[in-house]
Formats: structure tokens, sequence, C-alpha cells
């Protein structure tokens, strides 16, 4: 698929010669996604099993993504406010929160893509809260909330010093960065040494992933880049971090997600959505080195 067949070719960057992820030059198209109103195509990589979008969107478009239009639901490509269900949202952030004390205490907290600052707030209970937030629009927010803490750019752009972070989040945020490899070089040398970096993204080795092909729901505008287990933890490797866990589906159990899950009942027959929700977690429990009857994943990596 070549850009310059559509209207507004002038979106996307230059096409990838090699894999964003370990630089091999053997990729080939994997999916072309027509859905959404700028189409893009996805590549594959024949040597570590990495996908992205390929050509890119240049950074302009990429920024565009995420305006007011995005959290409100009238952009072609959305998301939910996080502001409207923090009451239920609470329940997965301290369960998640919980997991990452036994890895860091305490001390500096980094979210990247920290949104509204749902999380951070949680968070702030134990440590000291940082954020990265593209958007400035729900970035405003998050530093109403917090203050100067959060800084409203990238990864690429932060004003924070090296060494400084007890633990570091990206919660569906590295399949929307352009440059993976890069993010996590410098979440290793933003961690001191012995801090964790969570990362949570689809596993696109995963069944659900590979059965629905170009309909899997996680092939959207905003994400950049789709990885396997087996692929992110090489990165994690070969950047340096010394150990790495995986958590499939989640780190956290299945009643903090049925107790978020609760924000958009609006009557008791909803509570016939837990049956999915726990088919879908025990499903997620089938799993076996490289192979995943689900594609959700969390990866916890120390430095």
């Amino acid at each position: 698929m070549n850009p310059r067949t559509y209207e507004n070719r002038e979106i996307y960057s230059e096409p990838l010669c090699s894999c964003r992820l370990c630089g091999s030059e053997n990729i080939s198209t994997a999916f072309h996604i027509t859905s959404y109103k700028a189409p893009f195509r996805i590549d594959r990589c024949g040597d570590c099993g990495f996908m992205f979008m390929n050509p890119p969107f240049n950074e302009d478009r990429v920024r565009d993504l995420y305006t007011r239009e995005y959290y409100t639901g009238s952009a072609d490509y959305s998301y939910c406010d996080e502001r409207e269900s923090a009451v239920f949202s609470r329940y997965v952030w301290d369960s998640r929160i919980a997991k990452i004390r036994k890895f860091a205490p305490s001390g500096n907290f980094l979210d990247l893509g920290c949104s509204f600052g749902g999380l951070l707030e949680r968070a702030s209970i134990y440590y000291s809260p940082f954020g990265i937030e593209i958007s400035p629009y729900s970035g405003e927010h998050a530093r109403k909330l917090l203050g100067d803490s959060v800084h409203t750019g990238t990864i690429a752009d932060h004003p924070f010093s090296h060494g400084t972070f007890s633990a570091i989040t990206m919660i569906e945020l590295i399949e929307h960065l352009p440059d993976p490899v890069f993010a996590l070089e410098e979440c290793f040398r933003l961690l001191r040494k012995g801090g964790v970096l969570v990362i949570q993204t689809a596993n696109m080795n995963g069944m659900q992933a590979r059965i629905l092909g170009e309909r899997y729901a996680y092939f959207m505008p905003g994400h950049l880049s789709y990885f396997t287990k087996e692929n992110l933890t090489g990165a994690l490797y070969r950047t340096g971090f010394s150990s790495t866990r995986a958590f499939i589906p989640v780190e956290f159990g299945l009643l903090p997600k049925l107790l978020k899950s609760r924000h958009g009942f609006k009557k008791w027959t909803d509570y016939r959505g837990w049956l999915r929700i726990s088919g879908y977690h025990m499903l997620s429990k089938i799993h076996f080195r490289s192979f995943a009857a689900t594609s959700s994943m969390v990866l916890y990596a120390v430095k």
C-alpha cells in the first residue's frame, strides 16, 4: 500500500526499509488496515516477528491524534476519558501499584502516557509522582492535579534526570511510540539500579491476534508498534535489563477487572457482562512458552 494513492498522503513519513526492533531488512507486508479514514499498512519482520506501521504516520499526524476529540469519542480514532470512570478504575490502579511495590516500595514513580493522571494520583500515596503525556488536553488536567512534575511532550523531549526513578510504567503506551528501542533505552537510563519498568501491551503471537488477523481490534491509527512476548522480552534484555517477568493476562487478579467494569453498568442485568470478562480472563491463563490463547500481557523488567 503506497500512501501516495491516498488524498492525505502528507500525513505519512517515508517508508521504513528495516525492522524497528532488530534492524533486519527481512520485512514484508502483513496487513492492510482500511477501516479508518486514513488507511495504513502493517509490515512484519521475518526474523523477530515484530510488526509495525509502514510507512508510519509522521510526527505531526501522531500529535494530532490526541486532541480533545480523541477523548470525547468524536474522532475517527478515539479513547475513553478516564475521569468518568476513575472511581471504578481505582480498583485496577491500586492492585497494580500493590504489585509494583513488591519490586520498588517507594521513590520516584514515572508514568509514560499518564493521560489525566489517574494512576499517578493513586501512586502518590507511596511515591513521588511524575508523568509524560503527549496530549495537551489530558496533560493539562494531569498538571492541575499533580503540578509541574507532569511533562506535556514525549519520552524524546522530557526534562527528567537519568537514574532518578524507582518505577516507570508504560500501560498500553509502547505500541503508540515511533521508536520503541529508543524508549526502552531511555527508560533504562531513567531508572535507578534495581528499578522496575512495567509494560502492558498486546502479545501479537497470541491466538486471539493470530486468528483475527487484520480484524484484530488492536490495529488502530495510534498504534505504530506491535510486539510478541518473545521479541519484547529480547529487546528488554538487549537494552540491559537484568531480569524480566511476564504476567498473562495481567499482574493483578480478576476481581479488580470486574469491579472496574461496573462503571458502565446501568441495570442489574449488566452484571451478565462479568461472565464474558471472567471467561476471557480464565482463557488467558492457557499459555505455555510461546503459546498463548489470548493476546493480553504485562512485562516487568528490573534494571
